[in-house]
């Protein structure tokens, strides 16, 4: 078996197609499917499902990025090992759910970063793609975000994947809409005072382990008849700024961001949404100190 060829796979996985894969890894797309193939037939297994769409890993593909992950890891350790007089870089990688508690605690993180040679990515995305990048592209550690009524099947999957999980925060969701919304001019707003406002909500947070149709009702109550789905979480917070006519479902949000945008938080009287964050990682997995140190900083909030 061919480690580039190994590495090249992992490529595509974390890319999701060969053409992407192909621009990162600088190998010409016929070479690159050649060299997948190759591998597939040496493994004696499918990695890849090929479809117009892209590249999908199979069952077996998932199982083998998983390996592969490690060994390359393995190998890039043994290099540095032996490459002495160069500095080693800090890494740290975590997938987190777009809420502005957390981007908080990793400007504070950010800041305490010392002046050796890092490499840090950080990434918004739904719980799934959280769980699957441990998997499949390589970071250490990730947040899911789950209803509390979730819990036994949540915990029933990290258990099945052999992930640690550890419960970082557990909160209601609360409204925030612009200071000067007639919503924040409410003594009390009630489920029945929404559907006359326009609700923002994530275009990427419906979590397909549970059933669509199940995440999607508890998400999207019928009532609400204007919606805007935005990804982005900067767009959504300028839209809540310059819509006085919108609001939003949130964890809870630090004063000083509400303030920067002029919004104002508030309780739904008749609604309770219990959520729960949660940190996520390989069970063999030895937290560095960098991950110690940002894990300190979510915990302070």
């Amino acid at each position: 078996m061919n480690v580039l060829h190994m590495k090249y796979a992992v490529e595509v996985a974390r890319m999701g197609s060969i053409n992407k894969a192909s621009e990162v890894l600088l190998v010409a797309q016929p070479n690159l499917s050649r060299s997948i193939k190759e591998l597939e037939s040496d493994l004696g297994i499918t990695i890849f499902d090929r479809s117009s769409k892209g590249m999908a890993l199979t069952p077996e593909g998932k199982e083998f990025i998983g390996y592969a992950i490690k060994i390359i890891d393995q190998i890039n350790d043994v290099e540095k090992m032996f490459k002495k007089g160069l500095p080693q870089k800090q890494k740290f990688s975590v997938s987190v759910p777009g809420v502005s508690y957390i981007s908080d605690a990793f400007v504070r993180f950010s800041l305490g970063v010392d002046n050796h040679a890092a490499e840090i990515f950080y990434t918004e995305t739904n719980s799934y793609n959280a769980v699957q990048n441990i998997f499949t592209a390589d970071y250490k550690l990730g947040i899911i975000r789950y209803a509390e009524h979730f819990d036994k099947y949540f915990k029933s999957m990290l258990e099945e994947k052999e992930l640690a999980y550890e419960v970082i925060s557990e909160f209601y969701y609360m409204l925030i809409m612009h200071k000067d919304s007639p919503l924040a001019s409410l003594d009390e707003i009630h489920s029945s005072d929404l559907p006359s406002y326009i609700e923002i909500s994530h275009s990427n947070s419906f979590v397909p382990p549970i059933p669509s149709a199940q995440s999607r009702a508890e998400e999207i109550p019928d009532e609400i008849s204007r919606r805007i789905f935005v990804s982005d979480r900067a767009s959504q917070f300028e839209l809540l700024s310059g819509n006085k006519d919108t609001f939003m479902w949130v964890s809870p949000v630090p004063q000083k961001m509400l303030d920067r945008y002029d919004l104002v938080q508030r309780e739904c009287s008749d609604v309770r949404r219990y959520y729960k964050d949660v940190l996520i990682y390989r069970r063999d997995y030895k937290l560095t100190n960098l991950d110690k140190s940002f894990i300190a900083e979510l915990k302070s909030e």
